[in-house]
């Protein structure tokens, strides 16, 4: 490619056509200063021998960085947290719903009856009469289940704050892990404005709201979050809005940096401990007018 300036040389400079590997890796990292006839830049330089053979290579090469981008994505860390906090609620929900049907059906088969998971896990470790064998054995499935959304939960705990430590440390583990595959990764949840983040969750809910069916929603799943569970319901939506601006920008910095930034966790605090004084303050008001008001 003599005689052509270095800023305007294409993707395929110093490329062997055979080598699939370096073709890929330049289609995906190659840049250039502007737009040029590639391909008959391509065909002075030999990298092709017309028009044709160029795209056909170019098409190649661009389904291979595809792939491989595809396949990046698909085994990054917070691809991986996205599968196991879904995983785990999906073996949460289905043995509860397994529980159910164990508890109705032991009820007509054994004298000593209950419900829920902890009565399943009792079950299972049952030496079942011949009647009784299918249900037991319904109910160690739950009990395998419920196993297993356990160890999914002590995964999540220890892969969550390795992939997103602010977030972690703001949110714990399994809400951060929760937010993450709501949004469809840390990247898309670090782009997203704390008003959405703050809803996440709560989409049902708000496209009633944008129909004019229900009101506009205060919180998603952050509601978990001891800030806003554990401050009064008037102060709620304050408290999930100071929630989700931290939140936020945990993601930003988990995704752009990386760096643990504990300062934002004392800013919460702080926040919060704002938000409910103001309650306690008027609390404190009235008592004093109504303290006043027995004395006169």
């Amino acid at each position: 490619m003599d005689g052509i300036d270095s800023s305007d040389r294409g993707w395929f400079e110093g490329i062997d056509r055979d080598d699939d590997e370096a073709a890929t890796q330049a289609i995906r990292d190659g840049t250039a200063d502007a737009t040029a006839d590639w391909p008959a830049r391509a065909v002075e330089s030999g990298f092709a021998a017309d028009e044709g053979d160029y795209y056909d290579i170019l098409h190649d090469a661009t389904m291979a960085a595809t792939r491989a981008a595809v396949q990046e994505y698909e085994r990054s860390d917070d691809r991986q947290l996205q599968h196991s906090i879904r995983a785990m609620d999906d073996c949460e929900r289905v043995a509860n719903e397994l529980a159910e049907r164990v508890a109705e059906w032991a009820g007509t088969l054994v004298d000593d009856g209950g419900t829920g998971v902890g009565f399943c896990r009792d079950l299972a470790d049952r030496d079942p009469a011949p009647a009784e064998r299918r249900v037991v054995e319904l109910a160690r499935r739950v009990r395998d289940l419920d196993d297993e959304a356990a160890e999914l939960r002590a995964g999540i705990e220890r892969t969550a704050p390795e992939v997103a430590p602010n977030l972690s440390a703001l949110a714990g583990p399994v809400l951060a892990a929760r937010l993450v595959a709501l949004a469809g990764g840390l990247e898309t949840l670090a782009r997203k404005p704390s008003g959405t983040v703050q809803v996440l969750g709560a989409e049902e809910a708000l496209f009633a709201h944008l129909r004019g069916r229900a009101p506009s929603p205060k919180h998603g799943v952050i509601y978990t979050h001891e800030a806003v569970r554990n401050t009064h319901p008037d102060d709620r939506g304050s408290a999930a809005r100071a929630l989700a601006g931290k939140l936020s920008i945990a993601a930003r910095a988990d995704h752009y940096t990386g760096e643990r930034r504990p300062e934002l966790d004392e800013q919460l605090r702080e926040r919060i401990a704002t938000i409910r004084a103001r309650r306690d303050d008027e609390a404190a008001e009235g008592a004093g007018s109504g303290a006043g008001g027995d004395g006169a």
